[in-house]
């Protein structure tokens, strides 16, 4: 394999900077004493997306890495069933993009060769928030849109070509562990042929077992089998369902638009909407519906359920079609697909104290999001470059491939500090509804999502706002760029504004300053928008 080097170090600081340009080398460039260690191996369930940029970080620093993936795989960006939301809109955030771009050199231009549009998240996309439609003007803050299947075959793709991964088409049944109780490997099934016709039990040994296996992780019932404790799970559910389809996309559906959102508002507007355009001149259509108010999946259903969300479609320029006479116009090339798995669940690894070496946890088998928000691909790259930093500052102590003690605990408590904001932004949203279970927010929590609340308010009337408050949901800046002062300056000034201009403060009716505060106080709460 010739000589090694170090491999340059992410440069991603709080999650919010594009990465420098990594070195791409086929060759494994984990050190000890100055020379390659005997063939390490990795082992990774699960060929999600989550498991697929975790296999390719860790070829930087092991020999082998097999991905093993109960699916049989397509050749072509097509759906499978293992990813059943795959039917559904996803969105790659711009962060995401950056991250890909910066792992796999000319991602993007690829997602452009396969058709993905290149369009302004601002200028190109209707946003209807609480107070109608937001400002729209050029930002030259631009994504590509495309489907998931295009993203995940891209990104396998890549892998396929990378000399040192292999794909596995098998199920793994179980963990293998020495005297100590240390991970050495899998108990796995081979799959043979698409529709499993014959199969093979066997063993597989690896210096890392990587779980990217999805909300359905089998990990915390193989611990208990092995006597450690499992970890706490966090569970928040507004029991939001929605419904997609598939339409053919000309330009004279929406001229002049790549997108819409309607969004839903609290307490009593459960219901919302997106679509978008993508590659293959096709969009995708989500209807969405909170509190179990899921939207039908039939012909008449579906077609009512977007009549219904008119009156959240407002626009004073009038250059906006109803959702349903949009419907009406396009031609469908799919069914309705429904989908209804939409709880967030945190397992709390990095809580453990004690724990396998050997194993890691990550992707939605560590931390899954409500997918309305459009996290779960963008989050999945977050991780592996939160892998690749984890990995680095163990090679810098002397350590190598074959032997990682507490390595896992090590990236566990990472992770968490990863999901911690995209957590904090899905959670949010979701306990906005009475009808949310699984917990509740602690003060802290409330005010930052009343702030958050005037952020949105002040956007629909002043565009750089509204650009800031865009650029923290697709995770380029952080949450605390709310906090700068011109920014809370603003926010300020509007709620004075308002609250003192309501038609039920005046001098005549208050009879004291306290009579005041307390009607200013109430009139802030965020039902009152």
């Amino acid at each position: 394999m010739g000589g090694i080097s170090v491999p340059p170090k992410y440069n991603f600081v709080n999650n919010t900077e594009v990465l420098p340009h990594i070195v791409q080398t086929g060759e494994c460039q984990m050190q000890a004493n100055g020379d390659i260690q005997n063939q390490t191996q990795v082992i990774v369930i699960g060929g999600s997306i989550a498991g697929l940029l975790a296999a390719q970080t860790l070829s930087r620093y092991f020999h082998q890495v097999t991905i093993i993936e109960r699916d049989h795989l397509p050749k072509q960006p097509e759906f499978r069933h293992g990813v059943p939301q795959s039917h559904h809109l996803h969105a790659l955030l711009k962060q995401g993009q950056n991250i890909l771009e910066e792992i796999f050199p000319g991602f993007k231009a690829e997602l452009a060769a396969a058709g993905a549009p290149l369009v302004d998240v601002i200028g190109d996309f209707q946003w209807f928030g609480w107070r109608g439609l937001h400002p729209q003007f050029v930002s030259n803050f631009q994504i590509y849109l495309c489907s998931r299947d295009l993203v995940e075959h891209l990104i396998r793709c890549r892998l396929e070509a990378n000399p040192q991964v292999q794909f596995v088409q098998g199920m793994v049944t179980g963990l293998l562990a020495d005297s100590q109780q240390n991970v050495t490997g899998v108990k796995l099934r081979i799959l043979k042929g698409k529709e499993h016709g014959t199969t093979n039990e066997t063993e597989q040994s690896a210096n890392l077992v990587v779980d990217a296996s999805g909300r359905n992780s089998q990990i915390p019932k193989w611990l208990t089998a092995m006597g450690y404790a499992p970890p706490e799970e966090t569970k928040i559910n507004s029991f939001l369902g929605y419904a997609s389809r598939w339409y053919e996309y000309t330009e004279s559906l929406q001229p002049g638009m790549k997108g819409a959102m309607i969004v839903s508002q609290a307490p009593d507007r459960k219901r919302g909407a997106v679509w978008f355009t993508v590659e293959g001149n096709r969009l995708v259509l989500t209807l969405a519906g909170i509190a179990k108010d899921y939207p039908p999946t039939d012909e008449a259903g579906f077609l009512e359920f977007a009549k219904s969300l008119r009156s959240q479609q407002l626009d004073s320029t009038g250059a906006s079609r109803y959702l349903d006479d949009f419907i009406a116009d396009a031609k469908p090339i799919s069914p309705i697909y429904g989908y209804q798995n939409t709880e967030n669940c945190r397992r709390h690894y990095e809580k453990l104290s004690h724990f396998p070496n050997g194993l890691i946890v990550l992707g939605d088998a560590f931390c899954c999001f409500n997918p309305v928000y459009g996290q779960g691909m963008t989050v999945a790259a977050l991780e592996a470059v939160t892998l690749d930093r984890c990995l680095q500052q163990h090679l810098a102590k002397g350590g190598n491939a074959s032997y990682l003690p507490h390595f896992s605990h090590t990236l566990h408590r990472k992770l968490s500090k990863t999901v911690d904001v995209p957590w904090m932004m899905a959670t949010g949203e979701d306990f906005r509804w009475q009808s949310t279970e699984g917990g509740k927010q602690n003060f802290i929590d409330r005010i930052m999502q009343y702030y958050t609340d005037q952020i949105i308010l002040a956007g629909a009337e002043n565009p750089k706002m509204h650009q800031l408050f865009i650029e923290v949901f697709h995770l380029t800046k952080p949450p605390t760029a709310f906090l700068h002062p011109h920014v809370v300056m603003i926010v300020v000034r509007r709620w004075l504004r308002n609250t003192l201009s309501h038609k039920f403060i005046s001098s005549r009716s208050l009879s004291s300053p306290k009579q005041l505060l307390t009607q200013a106080l109430a009139l802030s709460r965020p039902k009152d928008r």
